[in-house]
């Protein structure tokens, strides 16, 4: 099973109404939508670069887990999302490989998607979702 694409980037910012002027006035980049995901406790906001997008993270409460990662290591890039057809199937295979994920079991992400996360100690420090859109990419 191969990874289709990078899905997005995901960014973690304190304030959505803060850092979207960057992305939209400075950058020139287009905000496709913006919504909340109680499940994450997170606002997010996704701009379009070109197949790819740019998934600002901006936390609900100090128990978000993106809060957490703010308070450590500030504002900046939190994950990579790589697009799969089959999330089950990646999720096993990533296992029977000695992976270590967040996430056995896929959930329910912004924009519908269905999601899983790897541990960072099993791939050198990055925090990489499997991102499954709508029966597959």
């Amino acid at each position: 099973m191969e990874v289709k694409k990078v899905d997005h980037i995901g960014i973690a910012v304190k304030s959505l109404d803060e850092a979207l002027p960057f992305y939209t006035d400075t950058l020139g980049l287009s905000c496709v939508g913006i919504e909340t995901v109680e499940s994450e406790q997170v606002r997010v906001a996704f701009l379009k670069v070109g197949d790819v997008k740019i998934e600002l993270l901006e936390p609900l409460s100090e128990h978000s887990p993106i809060a957490s990662f703010i308070e450590k290591r500030g504002e900046g890039i939190h994950h990579v999302a790589l697009g799969v057809d089959d999330i089950e199937l990646r999720i096993q295979e990533l296992k029977n490989n000695g992976v270590r994920m967040i996430h056995e079991q896929p959930k329910r992400g912004a924009g519908g998607a269905r999601i899983a996360f790897m541990h960072p100690k099993s791939a050198h420090g990055v925090l990489y979702e499997l991102c499954e859109r709508g029966g597959g990419q």
